[in-house]
């Protein structure tokens, strides 16, 4: 008999301990086997997942779990009690959006957890499994010891494997509704930022960390800890609570999308199917619209929100405008400063506005009967300077005002550093507020654009009537910023970070570069890249933001008249983050496609393949490029437009200016 050396004894004795305290895992990969999430416990019973793309690790072991104020923290000593495994592979359509049909093809898995100990409370975690990304959230069933809950922490975990670079934008500090400028580093010179970020992986991988179906809760935003560590860290009331609850409840998804380019980012439709089916039956009522407003004099001092001799909500000017829209096929006409309460500083008090009370000069019942009569709607408008209880209170009479007049759009605006002097515009208390509007603004068939929001999470699914918001920088820091307006590359990048939240209410289309104000700001591209915008930036409203004057008599106004607001199809041909980007859509309503391609400050040559065109179709190429001499600093105007006959074989030279952009319409040659 032979004999075993007693150290090999000793080793598979060991070997044997180690496997049976192992804990069990529990796996589930993307249909496409792409992806794949793996779940345990650790030796103390806590949750922690992995998440692998491929033979990528996307996430090292991440903890999750809660605290409470007042009750046992929920973070370890749980133990499996079962786990359930679903698939889905459906198809649904939207009433508008960058395509028209949503494949929702993931597979599922759900741990349903109880305490070992104590009082053996139950919590639930459900994994959704995308080729493009991943989702997760925390379910917990109505119970006897979860009656009343107060959440004083969200001990959710991102562990990445290295300290990956990160393009984000931070918390509060700057200002408390996103308008940051988005920057590059390396997470461990992050603090706190704002979802969604976007990661550049050293594995070459490309990353957005968000979040899905945000509902009577608290935005989570992401704290820096250490080693490559992220932890969620939800907005809080004023009072420190992040979140009121009470069981059975569920957390929003926490989202990752992951891509080998950065066009997979824009393509991903993740978010939207972690959110719930439309609560709206009828959609007749909601669709895109193309508009002109009262709004950009303001900002450029040409008009003034307030009464007086430069007042421009009035009932002449708006004639014009309705005139101007009509002559040029746009359906719309937004009017800022119409009703009381805009004298002296509004900021500091929004209590002073009504949403009934029009000011003398602004006859409503003249002006919607008048746009009536040329086929162009009023769009409203309503700035609460964050009065959001005073705002409640006047909601049904306001939305019922509209209704009766045929107004069935509303810009809302929060200009304010809180909500009601105390709370955060993305606490649970802002959450709530935004909602109400949206559903008693669907009760009146009425369409929200939301400005100050609280970020996109994928709500317009269950309510298509939320069509945009501006959650960023948009076109208005041109005209007023003191660090000199938007950079280059902002445009660029946009469609990879504020983007993946949804619409943006941009306002593009500036054809007027030489204004001069005090603070020196100014539109840092070419004409063509404004043209550009419209396809870049999406937005089912969509508004045509430059003076009328500037509009007249310009050639290049065809294409902001002709280019759609929603799409069929998306795709993008070529990006490189914050460098350059080359988007193409296809027209909701024909097989026109358009394409739109924006630079930052360096001029470049790009060759863009036309395959996204139907094969074995001619189209005509409507371009309009950056002309001889066209500079952003120094000639933004120069636009050259020209024709040409193309075919999805066609490799297309396009030629960018510093700033600059081209724009163009695919039309098939029948």
């Amino acid at each position: 008999m032979k004999k075993i050396p007693f150290r090999q004894c000793i080793a598979a004795i060991m070997l044997v301990i180690l496997s049976c305290s192992a804990q069990k895992t529990y796996k589930v990969a993307s249909p496409g086997k792409s992806n794949e999430v793996t779940f345990s416990l650790t030796k103390t019973g806590q949750p922690q997942y992995i998440l692998s793309s491929g033979k990528t690790k996307v996430l090292e072991p991440s903890l999750m779990g809660f605290e409470f104020d007042g009750l046992p923290k929920m973070t370890d000593g749980f133990k499996v009690l079962s786990t359930e495994k679903n698939t889905v592979n459906t198809t649904w359509d939207q009433p508008w959006g960058e395509f028209k049909k949503i494949k929702d093809n993931h597979n599922e898995l759900t741990i349903h957890l109880e305490e070992t100990g104590g009082q053996k409370r139950k919590m639930d975690i459900i994994f959704r499994v995308f080729d493009d990304g991943m989702g997760f959230r925390y379910s917990f069933p109505k119970q006897p010891n979860l009656d009343k809950v107060k959440i004083s922490n969200e001990l959710t975990q991102f562990v990445f494997p290295a300290d990956e670079n990160v393009w984000w934008t931070p918390v509060h500090r700057e200002n408390s509704y996103y308008e940051s400028h988005y920057r590059k580093t390396s997470m461990s010179r992050t603090d706190t930022i704002n979802t969604p970020a976007t990661f550049e992986a050293k594995s070459g991988l490309f990353l957005a960390v968000h979040e899905a179906a945000l509902t009577d809760y608290a935005s989570m935003t992401l704290l820096k800890g250490k080693n490559n560590t992220y932890t969620s860290e939800l907005v809080p009331w004023a009072d420190g609570t992040k979140v009121y609850t009470q069981a059975p409840f569920a957390t929003p998804w926490r989202t990752i999308i992951i891509a080998k380019k950065p066009g997979d980012l824009v393509t991903s439709t993740l978010m939207l199917n972690l959110n719930e089916p439309s609560k709206i039956t009828d959609t007749s009522w909601i669709g895109p619209s193309k508009y002109i407003g009262i709004w950009w004099g303001m900002h450029l001092e040409k008009f003034s929100w307030g009464q007086g001799p430069k007042h421009g909500a009035t009932t002449k000017i708006t004639k014009e405008y309705i005139d101007f829209a009509a002559k040029h096929g746009l359906n719309g006409v937004l009017v800022e400063g119409w009703n009381t309460g805009w004298d002296g500083d509004w900021t500091a008090d929004g209590r002073a506005f009504s949403f009934t009370q029009p000011y003398p000069d602004f006859d409503i019942e003249e002006i919607t009967r008048y746009g009536k009569s040329k086929n162009v709607r009023l769009i409203g408008h309503h700035e609460t300077a964050g009065a959001s209880q005073h705002y409640e209170s006047q909601l049904e009479d306001a939305f019922s005002l509209y209704n009766r007049l045929g107004v069935n759009s509303v810009k809302t605006g929060y200009v304010n550093k809180y909500l009601d002097k105390k709370e955060w515009h993305d606490s649970q208390y802002g959450v709530r507020h935004y909602r109400k509007v949206i559903e008693t603004a669907a009760k009146y068939k009425i369409m929200i654009d939301n400005h100050e929001p609280v970020k996109g999470t994928g709500l317009q699914r269950t309510y298509p009537n939320l069509m945009t918001w501006e959650e960023g920088r948009g076109q208005e820091y041109n005209a007023w910023s003191n660090d000199g307006g938007n950079t280059t590359d902002h445009t660029v990048l946009l469609p990879f970070t504020r983007m993946l939240s949804g619409p943006m209410d941009y306002t593009p289309g500036n054809f007027g570069f030489d204004y001069k104000l005090p603070q020196g700001a100014k539109v840092n591209t070419t004409l063509a890249h404004q043209l550009a915008l419209y396809v870049v930036l999406f937005s089912p409203l969509q508004m045509a933001s430059d003076l009328p004057e500037n509009y007249e008599g310009k050639k290049e106004f065809e294409f902001i008249k002709q280019v759609p607001c929603i799409w069929a199809e998306t795709t993008v041909p070529d990006a490189k983050l914050a460098e350059y980007t080359v988007i193409a859509r296809k027209d909701w309503n024909s097989n026109d496609w358009y394409l739109g391609a924006v630079t930052n400050k360096d001029a470049r040559k790009l060759n863009v393949p036309l395959n996204f065109l139907d094969a074995g179709k001619t189209y005509k190429a409507e371009i309009y490029a950056d002309g001889a001499g066209a500079d952003y600093k120094s000639n933004p105007y120069p636009v050259s437009i020209e024709s040409k006959t193309v075919n999805s074989k066609t490799v297309l030279d396009v030629n960018l200016a510093p700033g600059g952009g081209t724009a163009i319409r695919f039309s098939e040659v029948k």
